[in-house]
């Protein structure tokens, strides 16, 4: 068995980085800073000005999040 395939395979078995939603709050020259919708503010690499929504996976913006309303629901 190829050593490579193996390590592929456990690869697949690791689950990936989560994607988070925040908005910008603050732009550097190395990144922004992102509050994500818990409240908790991070570090991370990209552009984007402030006040954007972005999407964040594994401290990198992907790209710009839609602008939508937040609805809460009592269960």
């Amino acid at each position: 068995m190829n050593t490579w395939n193996a390590y592929r395979r456990l690869l697949q078995l690791l689950p990936e980085p989560p994607t988070d939603v925040g908005t910008i709050t603050a732009t550097s020259s190395d990144g922004c800073t992102v509050t994500l919708l818990s409240g908790e503010q991070t570090q991370v690499r990209g552009r984007g000005s402030i006040g954007d929504p972005v999407y964040i996976k594994d401290g990198v913006i992907q790209g710009p999040a839609p602008v939508l309303q937040t609805v809460e629901i009592e269960v």
